[in-house]
């Protein structure tokens, strides 16, 4: 039981020296306020580490006056965000007050102050700044004003949360910010209507479930041609795709002839027990090699509308299908045959894939080829 205490006592004193160490070097490195907060987190265990306390005490009086004198500078500034830096200041003053306020000894020793009251008074002014300018963007009309309005109301209600001219203003910027873009219901040119790819899933609607959770732009969304209706959602973009190939195709052997020969044994004389002799002879085979090959394609055309119909991006979504395989057969004399001929002719003659297979994967890679491009593009925005 002794030998178990001791080591759990070096470990603890090890733990501490660490813990002074790593504080200890934030503070040579000028990170005063990292010191005081990792140094009031380590006195928590043990308040009455003089290294410790001596760290904190330090740190702590050279981080308030690095910024109180950004505070002042920022005070005499003309830029109308002063109040923004002059907050975050503040910030941290009392990030610091509130890590030592949990170590009492500490705090009785430091006597860290309380800004509180300078965070309320700075968070409504910054707030104020940041709501006019969201103000001011919003009457540029545009949608990029509208989506730099949007930001500005986020930071105004971080610094005044709750507030509700401040929520209803972001509401409202971000409903002329983002760009409604309808998908429209898939067509399909030229009568491709195979029965089995009428059994596919609707390629629109994949398209707008994976477009709904992955757009990648928190100003885009998209939605059905119903949604918008019953919603009566403002359609800034519509987009139609229209299946414009479809082709299943038929397989196309090749078929390539060679010639073989082996020189082997066609017979054998026998003069007596001992003595046998092998006669020669060289045997042929022709071998017929068959590739079967099977080449089908799709293609998808998407285009971009606004609302008035009037064209803005479009493009062409490729996709294909290959398949084949090769087996062969031989006349002759099976004795003329190599190993790897003969693993070539007895191989399992495969069969095509099915139509519903093919039209699978290639309205699969349709799908991936089209939510990239679309992604893409609305990317921009």
């Amino acid at each position: 039981m002794k030998t178990k205490f001791y080591t759990l006592s070096f470990l603890s004193i090890l733990v501490i020296l660490a813990s002074c160490k790593t504080a200890s070097k934030l503070y040579q490195k000028g990170d005063y306020d990292e010191a005081v907060e990792l140094a009031a987190k380590k006195l928590q265990k043990d308040p009455h580490d003089p290294k410790l306390i001596d760290i904190i005490q330090t740190s702590y009086r050279l981080a308030v006056d690095d910024h109180q004198s950004r505070i002042r500078n920022n005070s005499e500034s003309n830029n109308e965000l002063k109040w923004e830096w002059m907050y975050n200041e503040y910030s941290s003053l009392q990030k610091m007050y509130d890590a030592i306020r949990k170590v009492p000894s500490v705090y009785n020793i430091v006597h860290p102050v309380d800004y509180s009251s300078y965070l309320n008074t700075y968070a409504d002014k910054a707030g104020d700044v940041r709501f006019d300018r969201g103000i001011a963007f919003m009457q540029h009309y545009d949608k990029q004003s509208y989506r730099n309005a949007y930001r500005e109301f986020q930071v105004a209600e971080r610094l005044k949360p709750g507030n509700r001219d401040i929520i209803q203003k972001m509401n409202e910027a971000f409903s002329y910010a983002v760009t409604n873009v309808v998908i429209l219901p898939m067509e399909q040119q030229y009568g491709y209507r195979y029965s089995n790819y009428n059994n596919y899933p609707s390629l629109d609607e994949q398209l707008l479930r994976n477009l709904k959770f992955h757009s990648g732009n928190e100003f885009v969304k998209f939605y059905s041609e119903w949604e918008a209706r019953v919603n009566n959602t403002r359609a800034d973009q519509l987009v139609d795709m229209r299946l414009a190939t479809l082709n299943i195709g038929r397989y196309f052997d090749n078929r390539t002839t060679r010639e073989v020969s082996k020189e082997v044994v066609v017979k054998e004389i026998v003069y007596r027990p001992d003595s046998v002799v092998k006669v020669y002879g060289k045997v042929y085979a022709t071998i017929t090699t068959t590739r079967r090959t099977m080449r089908s394609d799709a293609m998808l055309q998407v285009n971009v509308r606004d609302g008035n119909r009037r064209w803005l991006w479009n493009d062409n979504i490729y996709a294909n299908h290959n398949w084949e395989t090769e087996f062969a057969s031989f006349t002759g004399d099976e004795r003329a045959l190599s190993e790897s001929d003969k693993q070539l002719i007895n191989r399992r003659q495969e069969q095509a894939p099915r139509e519903e297979e093919i039209i699978r994967c290639l309205m699969d890679e349709i799908n991936n080829n089209a939510l990239y491009r679309i992604k893409n593009y609305f990317n921009r925005y």
